[in-house]
């Protein structure tokens, strides 16, 4: 059968009973004609049996057109369901495969990628040597963003009410990039978040939807360094008190300028169907974080080139 016959499928493996429709119709918005399969309730077990049969009925070269999207909110077994899934493709049947558990990476890399854009944007430089605060940081978001954090070579401070689960967090982060540039510590009352806080550059919220993690008196007591502050959620209350959700740069306390979820929300969709798009033009391989903020960050870059050159073509004496 020549190649031009096979049609694009993307079969979705979700860990939980109902599939979220939103990874879905976003890539039915990218590719409207591609065939989505989905299965849920997914385990690691259950994997190996789907990715096999998906692999070998189409060929090697309707492999290369048959997509895997694994999610759900259950990050554990959404990572292995992605090891498994790997171990199952023989070359040269292999797919490519896309990892994103209930958003949490694409979401992750754009808040990151808002946070160094608007840091650039001030003048304040890249990420590197900067002091950043996760609060609620050992969630799939937190995790996930603490680690690029640390990728930037930021100094980086998860926080969690679980004083143990923030540095299991934090040491496996360490452990994985072969560098300690990660803490954990215990953030339960206002005094332990304002001590979490007191060196922070740049203040990233990323618990759960309608939890208030930073007061916005707290934050002024104890912010003296804070220049930045971010925040995911956008169901009230928000994490950040005094951040509207549509915020995108504005300045919130003297000197501290915030960037608000509906913001991050409108780069974390086009990082998606980005990541949806480099996986459609793949013969293989992992869609993942690393490939998202990769996304992520040439998309602020052209953002920035564009506007520069705006500025050049129309210098601001020039218009009416």
């Amino acid at each position: 059968m020549p190649e031009t016959q096979f049609k694009r499928v993307f079969i979705f493996l979700d860990t939980d009973k109902h599939a979220s429709p939103f990874d879905i119709l976003t890539t039915i918005d990218v590719f409207p004609e591609a065939e989505i399969l989905k299965y849920e309730d997914v385990t690691a077990e259950d994997a190996e049996k789907i990715v096999y049969d998906s692999v070998f009925p189409r060929g090697p070269e309707g492999a290369k057109h048959t997509k895997i999207f694994i999610n759900g909110r259950d990050f554990k077994t959404a990572n292995e369901i992605l090891n498994k899934t790997m171990k199952c493709q023989i070359p040269p049947f292999e797919l490519a495969v896309i990892i994103d558990p209930r958003g949490a990476y694409t979401t992750a890399t754009a808040a990151v990628a808002k946070t160094l854009e608007l840091s650039l944007v001030k003048g304040l430089g890249n990420l590197e040597g900067k002091e950043i605060t996760v609060l609620a940081g050992t969630g799939p978001v937190g995790q996930t963003a603490a680690r690029l954090y640390a990728s930037e070579k930021a100094e980086v401070i998860v926080t969690s009410r679980d004083l143990q689960k923030a540095y299991s967090v934090a040491t496996k982060i360490n452990e994985e990039g072969g560098v300690e540039r990660v803490r954990g510590v215990e953030a339960q009352t206002p005094e332990d978040i304002g001590n979490a806080i007191e060196n922070a550059n740049i203040i990233l919220s990323a618990g759960a939807a309608g939890t208030q993690f930073l007061p916005l008196a707290v934050l002024k007591q104890h912010g003296k360094k804070c220049k930045i502050v971010a925040d995911i959620n956008a169901i009230p209350p928000l994490g950040i008190e005094g951040l509207d959700s549509k915020d995108d740069g504005k300045e919130i306390l003297p000197d501290i300028f915030g960037i608000g979820a509906l913001a991050i929300g409108k780069l974390k969709n086009r990082v998606e169907k980005g990541l949806i798009r480099r996986a459609a033009e793949a013969t293989k391989g992992i869609f993942d974080y690393r490939i998202a903020f990769d996304i992520a960050k040439k998309t602020i870059t052209s953002k920035r080139e564009e506007k520069k050159a705006s500025e050049i073509e129309a210098p601001k004496h020039w218009l009416p």
